[in-house]
């Protein structure tokens, strides 16, 4: 099924909640190879300004991957995951995300076309906190390679 490109514009319905942890901090952190003690410790963090303890700056991906999901398991939107190659990430922090958070992301679909055979699939992830303010915004790009 090739990649149905009128999903372009598409936006899901929120996802979440996702309650922040430490623990998932600090695992993210151990994941990275991030040596700093903010995403460990409370006191360092809080020491640096931050509620508690502090995610990498990547760790937004975690949670906007699952509200990726929603456009790559549906079916009619004609993605292949066995056929994806990740194009590109990006994000922009409104402020950090601290252990504490819990985060609600709404996915668009801000295009998606084909070109060279490929489809070229780009989204956008708007990360709120519980009180409904922007937190992180991550895009991405992917590619669906075709069969050639």
């Amino acid at each position: 099924m090739p990649l149905n490109t009128d999903y372009a514009g598409r936006e899901y319905p929120p996802a979440g909640p996702f309650p922040v942890t430490r623990a998932e901090i600090a695992a993210f952190a151990d994941a990275i190879g991030s040596t700093a003690d903010a995403h460990r410790d409370a006191e360092v963090a809080q020491a640096l300004g931050y509620a508690d303890v502090v995610a990498p700056p990547t760790f937004a991906v975690r949670l906007a991957q699952q509200c990726e999901s929603q456009l790559v398991q549906d079916p009619e939107a004609g993605i292949d995951f066995s056929r994806v190659v990740h194009g590109e990430e990006g994000f922009t922090h409104h402020r950090p995300i601290v252990a504490g958070d819990v985060l609600t992301g709404v996915l668009h679909v801000d295009r998606m076309r084909e070109a060279g055979g490929h489809g070229m699939v780009t989204t956008r992830v708007e990360l709120s906190g519980a009180d409904g303010q922007p937190v992180t915004t991550v895009t991405s790009t992917i590619v669906v390679r075709g069969d050639s």
